[in-house]
């Protein structure tokens, strides 16, 4: 067994035919060449695990072999793949198959619904506005004047600070701190994810260092998910701000007055400084660093552990430290092999005799 959708953790939906599955994500449905249809699909599973009444997928060539092989009762593919799919699979035939099965399985396996009530053990401000299908964890903290919409789901010892706004259907997990914050609907915070604290910021005198007030909330955009242990600086002079359906992954750090745009994708331990804004559809890779008030034009990509000291333009590509455009970058690479592959001499560096 694949372990996929362990009974114990993830709860199952209703099994559905093909027919529907097809429907559901705009696919076309190609039966069996050996066989029949199966009468219904039951769950999803990897290519190399998958049963005759599951559904699985594939989306790179390098598993054409694990999709000869594979016992499914359907697979998702693209048109480019469906004359591999074997003869006892039916053929969901779509032009993202990745998608499809996003799709396909979010609908064997729906998120677990808000059960509303708040546990003995929470804390709730009486000045603070909950819809009646909240549900509310365990040693959670709800501040005066908090409002949280329909649905909310507040897991067990997170903190919600005073006057902070949670749109529906949002989910605050496990030890998750808020404060001086806004979020839109559908937004979704992982375990120990801190959003709202005071940014790094401070007058430096001969003394030491003075702190300066920071002023301005975060501002979170609907369909948003903030990884675990990612953390959220308010603003200073501004609102800091993360766009619509943007993804922070894991260990992410956002500095105050930082503004997102649409859909903006940062990966695992990468750090944006104060005051730094990137446009709709930017994507910071792995450990990059992005140095404070500069801009990142719309669609650009930041590579993994760049350093980004200057603005990017709209759609480029960028890697290094300094960071510069991919192809400068390798070709840097390139050049410095071939000088270190030369000997001495013609390299212009041999020895002197005195």
């Amino acid at each position: 067994m694949s372990g996929l959708g362990d009974a114990r953790f993830f709860a199952r939906g209703a099994p559905r035919a093909p027919e529907a599955l097809a429907e559901l994500i705009g696919a076309r449905l190609v039966p069996p060449a050996a066989g029949t249809l199966p009468a219904l699909l039951e769950g999803v599973a990897p290519l190399q695990a998958a049963t005759p009444g599951e559904v699985s997928f594939l989306d790179n060539r390098r598993y054409l072999g694990a999709l000869r092989d594979t016992r499914a009762g359907a697979v998702i593919v693209s048109p480019a793949f469906q004359s591999a799919v074997p003869g006892h699979s039916a053929a969901l035939v779509t032009a993202q198959p990745y998608l499809g099965w996003a799709q396909v399985a979010a609908a064997f396996y729906p998120p677990e619904a808000t059960r509303p009530g708040i546990h003995p053990t929470a804390v709730v401000d009486p000045g603070a506005e909950l819809d009646p299908s909240c549900e509310v964890g365990p040693y959670a903290v709800i501040g005066a004047g908090a409002a949280l919409g329909a649905r909310v789901r507040v897991a067990s010892h997170a903190l919600v600070g005073p006057g902070v706004v949670v749109g529906a259907d949002s989910r605050i997990g496990p030890h998750v701190s808020v404060s001086h914050a806004m979020l839109g609907a559908r937004v979704t915070l992982h375990p120990g994810a801190r959003v709202g604290q005071e940014g790094f910021g401070f007058a430096v005198t001969e003394a030491g260092f003075v702190g300066v007030p920071q002023l301005g909330r975060v501002l979170i955009g609907d369909d948003v998910e903030v990884g675990a242990n990612a953390t959220i600086d308010r603003g200073s002079s501004q609102d800091t701000v993360i766009g619509a359906g943007s993804r922070l992954d894991n260990l992410v750090q956002i500095g105050h007055n930082v503004r997102l745009g649409r859909c903006c994708i940062v990966v695992a331990q990468a750090g944006i400084s104060g005051s730094t804004e990137l446009e709709d559809f930017v994507t910071v890779a792995a450990q990059a660093g992005l140095i404070g008030h500069i801009r990142i034009g719309r669609k650009a990509r930041v590579g993994a552990q760049a350093g980004v000291m200057s603005d990017v333009e709209a759609g480029a590509d960028v890697i290094g430290s300094p960071a510069m455009a991919f192809r400068e970058f390798f070709r840097n690479v390139a050049t410095l092999r071939r000088l270190s592959r030369r000997r001495p001499s013609e390299a212009g560096g041999g020895e002197q005799s005195e």
